[in-house]
């Protein structure tokens, strides 16, 4: 058993870029347990679970790495799990508050989603990669972009990022529709958009942008029939998560050419494999989940780690 005399090993997971000590001020945590960064990614269980057998404290950057209860099971050390953001869908916190592991969360804001969201419909819609790379190869132009004023812009999910989303649409001089399951006709009019049936936004929007929370009531949202329903002309958005979109219907439509295009942050399996089929898809603008990625959430997210975690330390 962990006695208050015991050093406090704490575990900074997943930290890809190598920035989590740069972004915040460690020494308050540093100088009273020893911290460790990890900037690979274990997935198998068994892996994760060797690499954590050592750790009182875990810190884990958003749903990269699930800590399940049969996982659980097997870290007995763990006492603390700080996560990034408000909610984490990888985390069983029922399980954990059984073991009587504290949960902690960090602040979080939607505006670099909401901003990546029309960074990859405008890269999307005026083809800003391929023609980039056709200057960078001694190309010239070779594409025709698409107009966005007077267009229909649907929205799947009108939350804090959805409807983020919609007001810059609404500048651009689209046409906002929304659906969810749960939507209403005046939070929509508040957000100055229209309440559509799912069919309708299918079948009559130019871009459609996912903003759903994961479920299991939306898990594969998007596959096949809705993919039937759009225009050909439509471009699919998900800055989401990866399996609210069946991945095998997202390729079939882009390879029949079923709809113009899409652009996507989020999969099913991250980091993307090197052989997905999403690495070479034809109208597709794949980014690797950089939609929370900015400076500022990445200070807050490391900053209230620590925070927590000395908050911890202080009542042991």
């Amino acid at each position: 058993m962990t006695t208050s005399l015991d050093p406090v090993n704490v575990a900074v997971l997943d930290d890809y870029h190598g920035v989590a000590t740069t972004f915040a001020d460690w020494s308050k945590v540093s100088n009273r347990a020893n911290v460790t960064v990890f900037r690979d990614h274990p997935v198998e269980e068994d892996a994760v679970a060797e690499l954590l057998a050592p750790f009182d404290v875990v810190c884990i950057m958003l749903e990269r790495t699930s800590l399940s209860g049969s996982l659980l099971d097997r870290l007995p050390k763990l006492k603390l799990i700080v996560s990034t953001a408000s909610r984490n869908a990888s985390q069983d916190q029922a399980a954990a508050a059984e073991r009587d592991i504290t949960v902690a969360h960090t602040g979080y804001t939607s505006a670099p989603t909401i901003e990546l969201t029309w960074a990859l419909i405008l890269a999307s819609v005026h083809h800003v990669s391929s023609g980039a790379a056709s200057v960078r190869a001694g190309g010239w132009q070779h594409t025709i972009g698409d107009d966005l004023v007077g267009k229909t812009l649907g929205i799947l999910g009108l939350g804090r990022v959805g409807a983020g989303v919609a007001k810059v649409g609404l500048a651009f001089g689209m046409e906002v529709i929304a659906w969810s399951q749960n939507l209403t006709s005046e939070v929509a009019a508040s957000a100055g958009v229209r309440l559509v049936s799912k069919e309708e936004l299918l079948r009559t929007a130019d871009v459609i942008s996912v903003h759903m929370v994961l479920s299991s009531r939306t898990i594969g949202l998007i596959g096949a029939k809705e993919f039937a329903l759009m225009k050909p002309s439509a471009r699919l958005i998900n800055t989401s998560r990866g399996p609210l979109v069946v991945e095998a219907a997202l390729l079939h439509a882009l390879a029949n050419n079923r709809i113009a295009g899409a652009a996507i942050d989020v999969y099913d399996i991250e980091p993307l494999p090197l052989d997905h089929p999403f690495r070479h898809a034809e109208n597709l603008l794949a980014t690797p989940h950089i939609g929370y990625v900015a400076r500022g959430h990445y200070e807050r997210f490391y900053q209230d780690c620590v925070t927590n975690i000395s908050v911890w330390l202080d009542g042991r």
